[in-house]
This record gives C-alpha cells, sequence and structure tokens, in this order.
C-alpha cells in the first residue's frame, strides 16, 4: 500500500475518540460513580447501625463512649454526603456533554452539600480508574472528560 491509498484508507477516522466513544466514557464514568456512591451508602449505614442503642442495654449501647459515637456519627453523615455527592456528579456528567456545564453543575452540587467543588475531582478521577470495560476509546475519551472537568472545579 502506498502512501496516497494509507491516506485515503484511513482518511478522517484516525485522531481520537468518536461520538459513540465519548458517550461511552460518560456512561462507565456515570455507572462507576454510582457504585461509588452505593458503597458510601452502605458504610454510612453501617457506621449508624454501629452506634445504635438498643433498648434495655445496660451498657448505654455498642459505641458507649460519647466522644467516639459522635465521631461515628459525624463520619457517617460525611460518608452519607460523599454518596449524594457521588450521584449528583453523575447526573452532571449525563446531564450535558460540555464539561463547562458538567463543572458548573458540579460545583452547584458541591456548594449545595456544603463542600468546595474540588471535593468532587477524586470522585471522578477515582471513576476513571474503576473503568469496567475493555473499550480503550471510551476509557480515552472518560479519562480526557474527568481531567477537563477536574480542571475546570478547580477554577470554580
Amino acid at each position: 500500500m502506498n502512501q496516497d491509498e494509507a491516506e485515503e484508507a484511513f482518511g478522517g477516522e484516525i485522531g481520537g475518540p468518536g461520538p459513540e466513544a465519548w458517550a461511552n466514557g460518560i456512561a462507565a464514568l456515570a455507572s462507576a460513580l454510582a457504585r461509588e456512591a452505593q458503597v458510601l451508602a452502605v458504610t454510612a449505614a453501617s457506621l449508624r447501625a454501629a452506634c445504635a442503642v438498643v433498648p434495655g442495654d445496660p451498657s448505654g449501647g455498642p459505641v458507649s463512649d460519647v466522644r467516639r459515637g459522635r465521631a461515628a456519627l459525624a463520619a457517617a453523615g460525611e460518608a452519607a454526603l460523599r454518596a449524594t455527592l457521588a450521584l449528583e456528579v453523575a447526573e452532571a456528567l449525563t446531564a450535558s456533554p460540555e464539561p463547562a456545564a458538567q463543572a458548573e453543575r458540579i460545583a452547584a452540587a458541591a456548594r449545595r452539600a456544603g463542600v468546595a467543588p474540588t471535593v468532587a475531582a477524586p470522585l471522578l478521577r477515582a471513576a476513571v480508574l474503576d473503568f469496567r470495560t475493555d473499550d480503550a476509546a471510551a476509557r480515552i475519551a472518560a479519562t480526557a472528560i474527568v481531567q477537563e472537568v477536574a480542571a475546570r472545579l478547580e477554577r470554580v
């Protein structure tokens, strides 16, 4: 195959992920964020259950030290908050294909939760690492999306 035949055969098809790969990347990120939210929600529920006082228990419950109980309940609240934020980040990614709009929605969700928008960046980076597909183009697209959105969150 000569140079002209090669350019004709591959013309326009090389250069990065196509529209379907971008959509698959966003879907995979949203799925990973939902899994992370589930883990965080289970953690929150487990911490709350560990602090539950059993009626009639003279020892004061499983966590009888008030300071430890308060720390466990605070950790449960933080885990629940991060689970909610992970779901909102997933929704923001799927609501718009534009990184600027995604970052703005994520920043607004973080502010509603009372945390800095940069808190969402590690959730996004973890989601791209928890990629459960062998679609290399979608992985590249997801990585590019996360880099762009995380950079915008740093500036918001």
